[in-house]
């Protein structure tokens, strides 16, 4: 069982809910990002998605994309994202962590080195937005074969074969997407997602995570009474924007405290 799925099976016999933090690796620099991975643990965070920076995505709004330009202009790369984890895990051995980018520097290392490498640094998780689930069937066995997770988005415009065939490869979790654009745009529709997730359950028993718009704890809270987790990625990235190096972790811990306390108002 990886730590993903213990994790989801902590939570339901507590009775609560998963908190997925967002951050992009080397934002604002690299000596920062376990620090701030550290904080968000100790604000609540029940798993950790670390951003794989890239030149050219295809799901990250303005915010995001702003923090993957900020961590390759100070040299970031998939190599060091996966010492970024190492160094994480040689002091938390519990807290999953879940990779999330795209797929040109996953192959430009290979898949079997990038395999190799994730799982000796303690990856527990890959979510690749542009492997589509048909075409990630190597994708999902070298997850699988070395311990970790596959991890997929749902988008609103899924239908029920494109959910199946997510059903079918993924194990963790599955990511649904709350908006019909990229991270941090629209005004999301609570009532639309919660009517949407029976039909996302029906193919599949594994949690589902809500992200894309989620920007304070009455939305979390929300978001927590019907989903498995909740994903919150841009409104931590703006606040490490607003923030100094020196203040970063003690503001970005504030703001998931909120989260997490918001979401402890609801019990599965």
């Amino acid at each position: 069982m990886s730590r993903i799925q213990k994790a989801f099976q902590r939570l339901n016999g507590e009775g609560r809910k998963a908190l997925i933090p967002f951050i992009t690796a080397g934002d604002p620099d690299a000596d920062l990002t376990v620090p701030l991975m550290h904080a968000l643990v100790e604000a609540g965070a029940d798993i950790i998605e670390l951003g794989v920076p890239f030149s050219d995505p295809m799901a990250d709004g303005p915010t995001i994309q702003r923090a993957s330009e900020r961590a390759l202009a100070k040299g970031m790369t998939l190599r060091k994202v996966l010492q970024l984890v190492a160094r994480f895990r040689a002091e938390n051995d519990a807290t999953p962590v879940v990779l999330m980018g795209y797929a040109n520097p996953i192959e430009a290392m290979s898949l079997d080195v990038f395999a190799e490498k994730a799982a000796q640094s303690g990856v527990d998780g890959v979510l690749v937005v542009d492997y589509p689930p048909e075409e990630a069937e190597s994708f999902g066995a070298a997850m699988q074969a070395r311990g970790m997770d596959p991890i997929f988005l749902i988008a609103p415009t899924s239908n029920a074969e494109r959910i199946a065939q997510v059903a079918r490869i993924a194990s963790g979790y599955v990511y649904y997407v709350s908006l019909a654009g990229v991270t941090g745009s629209g005004a999301l529709n609570v009532d639309a997602v919660a009517e949407r997730l029976p039909s996302i359950r029906e193919q599949t028993g594994l949690p589902v995570g809500v992200g894309f718009g989620i920007r304070d704890a009455q939305t979390a809270r929300r978001i927590a009474g019907f989903a498995d987790a909740v994903v919150v990625g841009s409104r931590i990235i703006e606040e490490i924007e607003r923030s100094t190096p020196e203040t970063a972790c003690a503001n970005v811990k504030a703001l998931v405290t909120d989260l997490r306390r918001g979401m402890d108002e609801v019990k599965a």
